[in-house]
C-alpha cells in the first residue's frame, strides 16, 4: 500500500489537445465505498472537489500544463493536508493471526510531526478500487525516517446455496455498516440459473464494498455468454466442485474463517471440499 496523492498527471502533458483527451484527465468521482466516514480532512470528497475545479480551469484555458505538480508543492518531511503523498512500505509484521504491522519509509530523517491526536489518511488500491482509510501512527511522535501503522485483516469466506443465502446478509451489513470494520469477505452464492438469483440488486450494491467480492455459480446454466456482461466476470457455471472450491480459497488473502448454510447434501461436499482446499473442521460454521 502507498498513500497517494489523486489526479496528478504526467510531466509529459501537451498543451492542448482535443475533447477526448481532457476527458480522460478528468478526475472520477469517488464512490460512497471509497470514503471511511470518519470526518477525514481532506475527505475523499474534498480531495476529488479541489482536483475537479483544477482540471476545469485548466480546460477553460486550454493548458494542461496546469494540471502538472509543481515542483517544491509538497514536502515529503512533514505532510500536507490538502494534498497525498507517495510512500514506499519497508517491512510488514504479522502481529496476531488478522493483526499487521506497516512500517514506511520517510525520506531521510524527517518526521510526520503530528500534534497529539491528530491522525493519517491511507490511501490505496484494493481488487482494483480506490480505498481511503484513517489509522493513527503507532510509532514515536518524534520518530525519523519511518511511520508505523497497525492494520487488521479478517478474511471470511461465505458458501450459500439457494436460501441459505438468506443468514450471510445480515452479516454483510453488519461488515459494511461498521466503517472500522476492514474484515475482507468472499461471497459464493450458488443457483441453478441466473433468473433464480434473488435480491440481484442488493447483492450488486454489496459487491461494489471495497472488501464484498462476490462469486455465482450456476448449476444448470451452460454458457455465460447469455449472463448480463456485468455478471459474466464473476459467475461460473456447473456445480461448486472441488477444483473450483480450491480456486477460490487460494484467491484469498489468507486462509479464511468459513460460514457455510444450504442443504445436507450441500454442507457435506462443501466440508469435503474445504478439507481438500487446506480449511481444517474448526474453521468452518455451518448454519
Amino acid at each position: 500500500m502507498e498513500v497517494v496523492r489523486g489526479g496528478a498527471v504526467g510531466a509529459m502533458l501537451t498543451m492542448s489537445g482535443n475533447e477526448d483527451d481532457w476527458l480522460a484527465l478528468k478526475p472520477q468521482e469517488p464512490s460512497p465505498s471509497q470514503c471511511c466516514g470518519s470526518g477525514c480532512k481532506p475527505c475523499i470528497y474534498d480531495v476529488y472537489e479541489k482536483e475537479l475545479a483544477q482540471w476545469e480551469r485548466a480546460k477553460a484555458k486550454q493548458d494542461k500544463s496546469l494540471l502538472v505538480k509543481k515542483k517544491g508543492q509538497s514536502n515529503n518531511s512533514e505532510l500536507n493536508p490538502d494534498t497525498f503523498t507517495a510512500f514506499n512500505i519497508s517491512s510488514v509484521e504479522q502481529l496476531t493471526e488478522d493483526t499487521y504491522q506497516y512500517k514506511f519509509e520517510l525520506p531521510g530523517n524527517s518526521s510526520l510531526r503530528l500534534s497529539l491526536g491528530q491522525h493519517i489518511v491511507l490511501r490505496g488500491m484494493v481488487n482494483g478500487l480506490e480505498v481511503q482509510r484513517a489509522y493513527t501512527p503507532i510509532s514515536p511522535g518524534n520518530a525519523e525516517g519511518y511511520f508505523e501503522v497497525l492494520m487488521k485483516h479478517g478474511e471470511l469466506l461465505m458458501l450459500a446455496s439457494g436460501t441459505g443465502l438468506t443468514p450471510m446478509l445480515p452479516i454483510l451489513h453488519s461488515i459494511t455498516d461498521d466503517e472500522e470494520d476492514e474484515t475482507f469477505v468472499t461471497l459464493v452464492a450458488c443457483f441453478r440459473t441466473f433468473d433464480k438469483i434473488y435480491l440481484k440488486p442488493l447483492l450488486q450494491d454489496l459487491a461494489r464494498y471495497w472488501n464484498i467480492r462476490i462469486f455465482y455459480v450456476l448449476s444448470q446454466e451452460t454458457s455465460l455468454e447469455k449472463l448480463p456482461w456485468s455478471y459474466q466476470q464473476n459467475t461460473y457455471t456447473g456445480r461448486l466442485s472441488e477444483d473450483l472450491m480450491k480456486t477460490i480459497v487460494n484467491s484469498c488473502r489468507r486462509k479464511p474463517f468459513v460460514l457455510i448454510c444450504g442443504s445436507s447434501a450441500f454442507i457435506e461436499d462443501m466440508g469435503r471440499y474445504l478439507k481438500a482446499a487446506g480449511i481444517e473442521e474448526n474453521s468452518c460454521f455451518v448454519f
